[in-house]
C-alpha cells in the first residue's frame, strides 16, 4: 500500500467548471500529469465536445482547458493506493475547497468523474458547501469503466451545454 498525494489543481480566474477526478493513477503520478493513461477517455471526451482530434502535448491539453474555462482537480488530496483503483484507496482526505471555491467564486458547476469522487466529496466535503454551485456526477473516464464510449460522451455533454449557456 503507497501513501499517495494529489497533483495540484488546473484553474484559473475565468474557470467556471470544475471536473474532479478520486485522485490521479500511477501512470498519471508518475508523469505529473492529468489523465496520463492513453486508456483514459477523459481527453478524448473533453476534445469530442468540441469535434476536436485530441492535442498530442499536456501543455497544449491544459491551454485548452482554460480557454474553455474548464478547471481539474481531485476530491482526495492523500490516501494510501495499491495500484491505480478507486477500489483499492484507503484513509483518503479531502482537498480543501473552502479556498478553492473562495478564490475562484466563478465556478458553479461541480462534474464528478466517477462514484469514488462523489462519495468521498459528499462525505467529507458536503454538497451545502455553496449554495451557488450545481455538482453532477458523471459516468467515469477511467478505462475500468466499461461502457461505450458514446455513452459516456453523450452524458458529459452537459459541460459544453452549460458553458454556452453562461457565454
Amino acid at each position: 500500500m503507497n501513501n499517495i498525494k494529489s497533483l495540484r489543481p488546473i484553474v484559473n480566474d475565468t474557470s467556471k467548471v470544475l471536473i474532479l477526478g478520486s485522485i490521479p493513477g500511477k501512470e498519471s503520478l508518475e508523469k505529473q500529469k492529468y489523465y496520463a493513461n492513453p486508456r483514459n477517455s477523459f481527453w478524448k471526451i473533453i476534445f469530442s465536445l468540441y469535434d476536436l482530434n485530441v492535442e498530442e502535448h499536456y501543455n497544449k491539453k491544459i491551454e485548452f482547458l482554460q480557454e474553455k474555462n474548464i478547471a481539474i482537480w481531485d476530491v482526495i488530496k492523500t490516501c494510501d493506493r495499491r495500484g491505480s483503483l478507486d477500489s483499492n484507496i484507503k484513509n483518503e482526505e479531502a482537498n480543501d475547497f473552502s479556498t478553492l471555491f473562495k478564490y475562484y467564486p466563478n465556478i458553479r458547476f461541480v462534474l464528478f468523474n466517477g462514484a469514488k469522487s462523489y462519495d468521498v466529496f459528499s462525505k467529507q466535503v458536503g454538497f451545502d458547501i455553496s449554495s451557488n454551485i450545481t455538482f453532477r456526477k458523471l459516468n467515469s473516464s477511467s478505462p475500468a469503466n466499461t461502457i461505450p464510449f458514446e455513452v459516456k460522451l453523450n452524458e458529459w455533454k452537459v459541460i459544453k451545454e452549460y458553458l454556452e449557456q453562461e457565454d
